[in-house]
């Protein structure tokens, strides 16, 4: 009488243990499945050190103190103590708001020497409120000149062309670019591409966009491809950052 009850506990051994040995096939196919998810998604090496945005030593967290450090940094640099406000407002801002990007103010000095001379393109200067006394504009991207072709898309509102787009400011964006990145660099309750205030914090963000950390070679290359797709741009933008960085590192 005991023999049947004895076979189906053995049966019933036999089937959990099958079951449980499924059951860690299973979690193991699964954990090996993740990890090469995560091992897909994790950041690998990075490809470009030498291209790691040039090291600088952090400006002031307090605007007072930012305005006596852009001073004190206009000589050595040779960039305008307003730019250098605007730029070191940024890299404050960006400490918050884009923590994980690492920017720093050499950076946007770099893109503000090559783009505008710091808004002193065409022999015009920035005013005390960030802004060039003479308005910025680039040439009508109408597809001449090894320009791409870019029609109207903002009725002239940013660059008074109805016709084609043109590049609005000291760190000139195109009005759709500022659509998606613009800023109010200086708390005044407008977003204006003609204030480098405000530029400055837009292109931080644009920099920083897709997640990128500045300290790595590879981002801080791909950022500034992102602004002008040439090489030889980079290498510019990066001569000028460098140079900004060494000339406050020297005794």
């Amino acid at each position: 009488m005991s023999t049947p009850p004895i076979e189906h506990d053995r049966s019933e051994a036999q089937r959990l243990e099958n079951l449980l040995a499924a059951a860690v096939v299973l979690v193991l196919l699964l954990g090996a499945g993740i990890a090469g998810v995560v091992a897909v998604s994790r950041r690998g090496p990075d490809a470009l050190p030498a291209y790691a945005q040039p090291a600088a030593a952090p400006v002031p967290a307090d605007a007072a103190a930012r305005t006596t450090w852009a001073r004190d940094a206009a000589g050595p640099t040779g960039v305008p103590e307003r730019a250098l406000v605007a730029y070191a407002g940024a890299e404050a801002a960006a400490r918050g708001e884009l923590a994980d990007c690492g920017l720093s103010w050499v950076t946007l000095a770099g893109l503000g020497r090559v783009e505008s001379n710091h808004g002193r393109f065409g022999d015009t200067a920035l005013d005390d409120a960030g802004r060039p006394v003479d308005p910025i504009r680039g040439p009508e991207l109408d597809g001449t000149n090894g320009n791409r072709e870019i029609r109207d898309t903002d009725g002239g509102r940013l660059d008074g062309d109805t016709t084609y787009d043109r590049a609005v400011g000291p760190l000139q964006f195109i009005p759709t670019t500022w659509a998606q990145y613009g800023a109010d660099g200086d708390g005044d309750g407008v977003d204006d591409p003609d204030d480098l205030d405000d530029a400055a914090l837009a292109a931080a963000r644009y920099l920083c966009a897709d997640d990128r950390d500045l300290r790595r070679g590879d981002d801080w290359r791909a950022a500034v491809l992102a602004y002008n797709r040439s090489q030889a741009y980079v290498d510019r933008v990066r001569r000028e950052a460098v140079g900004a960085a060494t000339a406050l590192d020297r005794p």
